[in-house]
Order: C-alpha cells, then sequence, then structure tokens
C-alpha cells in the first residue's frame, strides 16, 4: 500500500505499512513516497565489506614518539581490501579515518578522508635576494604587510584577483564545484585558521649544491601555510558522505570508505580533488604576489609542495596504486619540499631521497604533541609570551592551541627520518601572523 501525498490517513494506517515496508523494503524501492525510506533500510541492512583479519605490515618511524590512537588508526586502514602498502610518518598524531601523517596506497580507490577535508594543504617558500638584518630594521613595515595583505578564516579581500582557475572546465561540468565558485571567487588569496600562517624569517642555504643556484649563506623569506578553503572543504564532505552511502565499512573503518577510480563518482571526485589542489596553489601565488609588491621585488627562488592530496604512483611492483599522503610530504628521489617546525622552532627544506618503505613520503611537520583542547587548559599566554620574546619571534593573531608547546620537537622529528630527506636548508619564523586579531599578554 503506497500512502499518496497530502491524503489523510489514520496513526494506524501509517504505522502498518511502514511495518510491511520494514519487512520487505525491496518491495517498496520504487514506491513515489516510500522508496526513500525503503532504499534506506535495504542500504542499512547490508552487510559490511569484510576487512583484513590481519593488517598488512607498513614502516613506522619515530614510533616512540606516535601516540597509540594514530597506530591504531593505521592498523585499521592497512586491514582494507584494497590496501596496497603504507606508512606512518613521525609526526602522526590521531585523525579521522586516516591518522595525519598516514600515507596509504590504494588498488584503484581513492578515499575523500584519506586526502582529508583540507584538500591541497600545502606549504610555498619564498626566498629574496634581501638581507635577513631587514627583519629588525623594517619589522613594523612588515608586519603591517602581513595584516595588509593576508585574510584569515572568514575574512576575506574586498576585491578578489582575478586568475585562470577559473576558467576551468570543472567549474562548469561538475555539479558540486559549480556552486561553490562564488566562494572561491571571494577567498581566493586568502587562508585557513587553526595551523595556517604567514610569516616572515631567515631562510638559511647549507648545502653549497642545491636546485635554487644560491650560494651558502641566509636570505630573507616568506613561509605560507594553508590549503583549499571551502572549495576544498565541501568537495572533500559530498564525496566522503558519498563513499560512506555506498561502500559499507565496519563502524571502526566507516571514515576510510572509498570510490572506485572506475565509477563515475570516482572520476569526479579525481577531478574536484585536482581542481580544488590547484586552487590552493593558486591562494599561495597570490599571498606571494601580494607581498612581492609591497616588497618591491620578486623572489630568487620558490618552494612549495601538497601534503594533504592523492597521486597516481607506482608500486615496487611497478603497478599503479592511489597514494593518499594525509599530512605527509612527497619525498620522492629528487623531489623538493618543506617541512616546518613551531613559531620557536625551524622548519627544513628538503630534498627526498625515494624511500620506498615509507612510499616515498616525509613528515608534514612537527606534529601535535598536545591537543588544541588540552593546550588552552594547561598553557598560560605569559609563559608563551615569554618564550616568544626569548626567541625573537613576535605572533600577530594567534591563540594558546597553537604555542610552540603545542608541537613536538622538530629536530627529533628529522632525526627520525634522516632515511627519508636530504636537508638542504632551514627557515626560522620572526614575524608570524595568523588567524584572529588576538596576541599573547606583553612580557616585560
Amino acid at each position: 500500500m503506497a500512502l499518496k501525498p497530502h491524503t489523510q490517513y489514520s496513526k494506524k494506517v501509517y504505522l502498518e505499512t511502514l511495518q510491511k515496508v520494514a519487512k520487505n523494503p525491496e518491495e517498496y524501492l520504487e514506491d513515489e513516497s516510500l522508496g526513500a525510506i525503503a532504499n534506506a533500510l535495504v542500504e542499512e541492512a547490508k552487510e559490511p565489506i569484510a576487512m583484513r583479519e590481519k593488517h598488512l605490515d607498513f614502516k613506522i618511524y619515530g614510533e616512540e614518539h606516535i601516540e597509540q590512537g594514530a597506530m591504531h588508526q593505521m592498523y585499521t586502514a592497512m586491514k582494507l581490501p584494497v590496501a596496497d602498502s603504507g606508512a606512518l610518518m613521525p609526526d602522526a598524531h590521531q585523525g579521522y579515518g586516516l591518522p595525519i601523517g598516514g600515507v596509504l596506497a590504494t588498488k584503484n580507490s581513492v578515499i575523500p578522508y584519506g586526502v582529508g577535508v583540507d584538500i591541497g594543504c600545502r606549504m610555498c617558500l619564498s626566498i629574496y635576494d634581501m638581507p635577513k638584518e631587514r627583519l629588525q630594521t623594517d619589522k613594523e613595515v612588515l608586519k603591517k604587510m602581513l595584516s595588509n595583505n593576508t585574510r584569515f578564516g572568514s575574512a576575506s579581500f574586498q576585491r578578489s584577483m582575478d586568475h585562470e582557475i577559473f576558467e576551468r572546465d570543472e567549474f562548469r561540468e561538475l555539479e558540486v564545484v559549480k556552486n561553490l565558485k562564488d566562494r572561491a571567487w571571494r577567498q581566493i588569496g586568502s587562508s585557513g585558521g587553526g595551523n595556517h600562517f604567514v610569516e616572515f624569517g631567515v631562510v638559511r642555504i647549507t648545502e653549497e649544491e642545491n636546485e635554487f643556484n644560491l650560494p651558502p649563506g641566509s636570505y630573507m623569506g616568506l613561509l605560507s601555510h594553508s590549503g583549499s578553503r571551502g572549495l576544498g572543504a565541501n568537495i572533500a564532505r559530498h564525496y566522503t558522505n558519498l563513499a560512506m552511502a555506498t561502500t559499507k565499512l565496519p563502524q571502526e573503518a566507516r571514515h576510510l570508505a572509498w570510490l572506485d577510480m572506475d565509477t563515475d563518482a570516482g572520476k569526479e571526485y579525481w577531478a574536484a580533488m585536482n581542481l580544488a589542489g590547484d586552487y590552493a596553489s593558486a591562494c599561495h601565488h597570490q599571498i606571494h604576489e601580494r607581498m612581492a609588491i609591497g616588497l618591491h621585488t620578486t623572489p630568487l627562488t620558490r618552494v612549495e609542495n601538497h601534503h594533504n592530496f592523492a597521486w597516481k604512483e607506482k608500486n615496487v611492483q611497478g603497478e599503479e596504486v592511489i597514494v593518499h599522503r594525509k599530512g605527509a610530504t612527497p619525498a620522492g628521489e629528487g623531489v623538493l619540499g618543506i617541512i616546518p617546525g613551531s613559531m620557536t622552532a625551524p622548519g627544513y627544506i628538503v630534498r627526498g631521497r625515494g624511500i620506498a618503505h615509507s612510499i616515498n613520503s616525509a613528515s608534514h611537520g612537527a606534529g601535535r604533541v598536545m591537543s588544541r583542547t588540552q593546550a588552552k587548559k594547561t598553557l598560560d599566554e605569559t609563559g608563551v609570551s615569554r618564550h616568544l620574546k626569548d626567541h625573537g619571534v613576535e605572533v600577530l593573531g594567534s591563540g594558546l592551541d597553537e604555542a610552540p608547546m603545542a608541537y613536538k620537537d622538530i629536530n627529533t622529528v628529522m632525526n627520525s627520518q634522516r632515511e627519508l630527506v636530504e636537508i638542504l636548508g632551514s627557515f626560522t619564523p620572526k614575524i608570524v601572523r595568523m588567524c584572529g586579531d588576538k596576541r599573547f599578554k606583553e612580557v616585560d
């Protein structure tokens, strides 16, 4: 018995009909008014896809410094039937689905939550032909430049800069992306909240043989960290929900649901993901362009890399796999990248060594040692301010959740991955701009 719209029925008839649907939902799949309920019941009744009984072996770097929650998430990921290989980086900590710092190669499938919500989150470093002393002599000018030429969180520029990214076919052909174009236009050139930043600092080139053709020494640099803003977040949300609806997994693995690369949904996500990654890159380039205008110069060189993304690569058998790096830096042989530290600790310019056991990857930063909640509860503004002052760092807008003490020791992390990357140089922050206008207390 179908329930026709706008027809009055007694409560008893409704209940009797719903009981019939619950008992035999297959008979109501095409029903005009009950089809949605019937389909949901059929999906709910499906048995979850079987996981491997034992997880595949994978390499762990810096295991003694990694929390058990992240380890457990990686064990679960390596039980997926589509898993090919994996690795856990020394900055790893617990996330959703794949842990932050997790690298997972899969066969013919892409996991939206294996990429992460902030698709294409990346680092970008510009190195200028300017002495590091300008960070002191021109400090007030540089602070003003950061305040005037960056936007974080929900803030955006009154006048957006145009970019060729908006001519891409995906904005016309993908329904999900089409509806996000206006928002992407408003947010281009801005940065997200949380741990995203734009900062001036000291670049030290230590290797005589480097891809930049720069002599060893100290330079002024600009480092930015951000992703694909609302565009990437909405793409991630839509396709994660779609993957979870179509790939039913046991409860503990539900966020690792995948999309088959041969399906329309898988192809759509791949196109949307790559668009979001290119958009993230465009945001960084506009940030650096605005700064270059203010500095009246162009950079000597630029280094950049994604660390929330998926790539088509070859495994050790020469087969194509989808490599998810959720909070991990590509470190194939000769590949350049930046691994940041904290507000008071240097980040490193690196060259990948191409180590197969790491799935050609390295850490994406120092990694958190305190959750945001824990940092807010246990740290105090006066102590953090004194620490920043002792290191000669000035912060424009931040909170206790991003204090240096909330992060692991970057040198410990780098020592755990010496076999994965060569260090070509470093970047030490001096003037840091982050989300919000809150400043730590002044310390005498």
